[in-house]
């Protein structure tokens, strides 16, 4: 039994003082696919400090297929299959591996082991009319207290929904989640972990498994979704052809926390129980780590969700779009500019004039728009506000939207859980960004901490550690990613500025409330 399963079984959550730490390093490789793109981090443990390289990284785009917006798995297990072989080039030794990938999207498979068709992605189309018929059948309230989970009309259970009575789900004889589906495409073992499948809105909320009475709605078996493991779960080794292809050994396998947001929280540097955390890419999740589901009229009214986190923590939390409206924006302006930066967009950014213009960045507008400068602009419009023209002002509206949605999110956050934030921790792509951690600060009136740039990457190889008997519990991932990477801290500018631009913003997101509640 490794420290971290004696951990797990320990009613006190108490370090074992037995337990030798080994001295010499170890290696572990994290595959972290997000909607945009993947990549292969190699990371080694070694005294207590963690040190990454990333040694691949591949683009991934949803294609249209059969009239459906679905996921290349093909493309994405070659382009593991090569991070595995770089892998095994760079290491003398790897010790284990692991996958994890966004939430809610899966692959069935056939009585015989294979996928009937590509996953559908989470920004396909349909999944608003199916979570509408879905609803008609199970309503919103009984639903939520029943999942605790936030209602978005890409969660799993409105893509089954969608798909009743095709042919797909007619041969299916397993469910997989992304990272267990490509797991599964390595080494033929099949296996769903429980953060990945607490996206779902299938799982039970308060302990392991599957919520039969929303699978009987669906016509479904529960024996389609199979049982769920722990994160830190041994699952197997590479299959023998897949090593021979990639040229390297029948590395071992883990169930790391599936859903990167669940392996980018484990790997926030903070102490204590007073912060809060925005992982920050395409999405932005903000939320704090409880100890149980928080599952109330309050949360159901601000639409908070309640997912599995390492160790049996849950990560209560909103999804926020995030960056996705600026990766929209910056794929029409590369058509005139093919040299444009990120750096070069945030310094026209920081140019422009400050807090113009406004939108909601949850919009339904801005979910996949066409043309997503122009919804920006529609939005300003309809709402009586100055129409950004340049990038920089465009730019600029998108980072301090953002910056004051976090504030308002905050609030509804302190007031569902009754939880005191004195802090922000900003992990993933979106901690780079110095000019929204400052507008962050700036409207929330907390420090916010950035860093690191690659948690997601981080949690996964920490937990491999973990479940290798490298590092005992999950305090002591954060310890270890607090001593290995450097967090920048960005104080609060008191400014009424930012106040009276966010009473604008409260109004542009709730204009019909009369309560002058903030």
């Amino acid at each position: 039994m490794t420290p971290y399963e004696k951990w797990l079984l320990a009613s006190g959550n108490e370090k074992s003082q037995n337990e030798p730490k080994p001295m010499s390093s170890s290696n572990y490789l994290a595959f972290d696919l997000g909607a945009e793109s993947g990549r292969a981090v190699l990371g080694t443990l070694e005294k207590g400090l963690l040190s990454i390289r990333e040694i691949h990284r591949f683009p991934n785009a949803p294609v249209q297929a059969d009239g459906r917006l679905r996921w290349d798995v093909g493309s994405l297990v070659l382009e593991v299959k090569k991070g595995l072989g770089l892998a095994a080039l760079a290491a003398a030794s790897i010790e284990s591996a692991a996958v994890d990938t966004w939430g809610v999207d899966f692959g069935l498979l056939d009585a015989e082991g294979k996928l009937i068709a590509p996953p559908v992605s989470y920004r396909d189309d349909l999944h608003v009319e199916s979570m509408v018929s879905f609803l008609k059948i199970i309503p919103r309230k009984r639903l939520y207290q029943r999942t605790g989970l936030q209602l978005l009309p890409f969660n799993s259970i409105f893509q089954l929904r969608g798909l009743a009575g095709t042919s797909e789900l007619r041969a299916a004889a397993r469910l997989l989640f992304m990272p267990g589906l490509l797991t599964y495409l390595l080494s033929g073992v099949k296996a769903n972990d429980e953060t990945i499948a607490s996206t779902s809105q299938l799982a039970e909320p308060l302990k392991s498994g599957w919520c039969e009475d929303l699978l009987a709605a669906l016509n479904l078996p529960a024996r389609l979704l199979g049982p769920v493991v722990l994160p830190g779960a041994k699952i197997g080794h590479l299959s023998a052809s897949v090593a021979r292809e990639c040229g390297c050994p029948q590395i071992p396998l883990t169930a790391v926390a599936g859903h990167d947001t669940a392996s980018a929280v484990a790997a926030v540097p903070a102490s204590g129980d007073a912060w809060a955390y925005i992982s920050s890419g395409t999405w932005s999740l903000f939320g704090i780590e409880t100890d149980r589901p928080v599952i109330t009229e309050e949360s159901e009214r601000f639409n908070f969700t309640n997912e599995r986190g390492l160790g049996g923590t849950t990560r209560f939390l909103k999804n926020i779009n995030g960056f996705w409206l600026v990766q929209q924006c910056l794929r029409r302006w590369l058509e005139d500019d093919p040299g444009l930066t990120y750096d070069r967009l945030w310094a026209e950014a920081e140019a422009a004039p400050a807090l113009r213009s406004l939108i909601d960045p949850d919009d339904p507008a801005f979910l996949n728009p066409p043309d997503m400068i122009a919804e920006i602009k529609r939005f300003c419009h309809r709402s009586i506000q100055p129409v950004p023209e340049t990038r920089g002002e465009i730019a600029r509206c998108i980072l301090e939207s953002l910056a004051l949605k976090y504030r308002y999110v905050l609030e509804q956050l302190r007031e569902a859980s009754g939880k005191s934030v004195r802090k922000i921790h900003v992990i993933g792509g979106g901690s780079r960004n110095a000019l929204l951690n400052a507008f962050t600060a700036a409207a929330t009136h907390l420090p916010v901490s950035a860093g690191p740039v690659e948690a997601t990457a981080v949690g996964n190889i920490l937990v491999q550690a973990m479940a290798r008997g490298r590092l005992q519990n999950p305090e002591e991932i954060r310890a270890v990613v607090a001593r290995s990477f450097e967090v920048r801290t960005f104080e609060p500018k008191v400014s009424k500025a930012w106040d009276k631009a966010y009473d604008a913003f409260f109004n542009l997101v709730e204009p019909k409330r009369k309560d002058g509640r903030r």
